[in-house]
């Protein structure tokens, strides 16, 4: 009998009267000891206001509807595909949307839907890798930010792919601990070529010059954050150079001459299709037959083979251990070790010896800024000092 009134009076009541009354009766239905009858009205007349003219009125059966499990299953799906101020609530919160639907809304809908399914909790990684692959920019921002979205790899990198040019998105992505090693040197190529192509729009570098510094700022990019990795990830990072065609010669020598004998054992054996272990074990051969069978396997140029033969010499003479600031630049006596060795190999290449001397020339950089750093902490440091000692 009420439910009967109810339709009765809602033929001819205002919009905002007619948006109460329903947000009243959705409340009713979920948490009222109604009869089966009055339960079987009660949503006869909820799905008939899913026809109402103001969207005031969905809106509300929306809200309350949006984040309960016991609400009509229905009503939920029609209200998920409803105009985007009605969607929202439900595509944000709702436990009844299936993960097809939720995809099929992400390929379909506006920014704001597929915002609103991209905050969602316990997103899972099919939901994912549909925002990945058509969401927009604003969608995968936030699904970046979701800490309960469950991101496969090649989801990262689809976004990365596609919205990586993107100060936002580098940013969000960038401060993350878990990102895959592969995914944030994905992210410093976008940048380097988002920058070399701007510097060269200004006419401040010609397109060589700019593409150099931006291939030689990858290279040394990808050592800083292949001294952070370690196991599976290193792995995923090698792998991901070679399909990118960053493996080259001069990125492993760098390793080398980094002291990241990590990067420069995993690259070998990504290289040479060898497994690890056994790639170690050859390294570890000081004749030096083992090195060039294995360089040469990998398919890595004959004129580097000294220079290679003499990085890992110095290396396994001073038996240093790798840490994250030791692995990440360069070592200068070593880089003037094996540029000296190679000025008198009649077989080193030109190329090879430039690429040396420009190591030689950062690593100095390098090492003075290290030195003036220390000496401007000293410098802070002693007013303390005397002033300990004084006391």
């Amino acid at each position: 009998m009420i439910v009967r009134q109810f339709i009765n009076w809602i033929r001819t009541a205002p919009a905002g009267e007619r948006a109460e009354a329903t947000r009243s009766l959705a409340r009713a239905w979920l948490i009222s000891d109604l009869s089966e009858d009055d339960r079987a009205a009660a949503e006869g007349a909820l799905l008939m206001l899913l026809d109402d003219a103001s969207p005031l009125v969905r809106q509300a059966m929306a809200e309350v509807f949006g984040r309960s499990s016991e609400a009509p299953a229905g009503i939920v799906q029609a209200l998920s595909l409803d105009q985007t101020s009605v969607a929202l609530p439900v595509l944000e919160h709702s436990p009844l949307l299936i993960d097809a639907d939720l995809v099929d809304i992400v390929a379909t809908g506006n920014c704001q839907m597929q915002c609103a399914i991209a905050r969602r909790i316990n997103l899972p990684p099919s939901v994912c890798a549909a925002i990945a692959e058509v969401g927009s920019a604003a969608a995968a921002l936030e699904l970046i930010e979701n800490a309960y979205a469950e991101l496969a790899p090649f989801s990262w990198d689809r976004i990365v792919e596609r919205h990586g040019h993107l100060a936002a998105i580098r940013e969000s992505m960038l401060v993350l601990e878990d990102l895959p090693a592969a995914t944030r040197v994905a992210l410093v190529a976008k940048l380097s070529d988002t920058l070399a192509k701007f510097v060269v729009a200004r006419n401040w570098l010609s397109a060589d010059r700019a593409g150099r510094i931006a291939s030689e700022a990858r290279d040394r990019s990808t050592v800083n954050i292949a001294a952070r990795s370690r196991g599976e990830d290193m792995c995923g990072l090698v792998r991901h150079l070679r399909a990118t065609g960053q493996l080259t010669a001069g990125l492993i020598l760098r390793a080398l001459l980094s002291g990241n004998l990590e990067l420069f054992d995993a690259a070998l054996a990504e290289l040479s299709d060898l497994p690890l272990a056994r790639v170690s074990a050859l390294l570890h051969d000081r004749g030096g037959a083992s090195l060039q069978a294995l360089l040469r396997r990998a398919g890595l140029p004959p004129s580097t083979f000294a220079a290679f033969q003499m990085a890992l010499e110095v290396c396994q003479e001073t038996g240093f251990v790798d840490s994250i600031g030791g692995a990440a630049r360069l070592r200068r006596r070593m880089v003037e070790r094996v540029l000296t060795h190679c000025e008198t190999d009649p077989q080193a290449a030109e190329p090879l010896l430039i690429l040396l001397r420009r190591f030689a020339t950062e690593s100095a950089r390098e090492e003075a800024r290290m030195f003036c750093d220390e000496l401007i902490a000293e410098e802070a440091i002693a007013p303390l000092q005397h002033e300990l000692i004084a006391a």
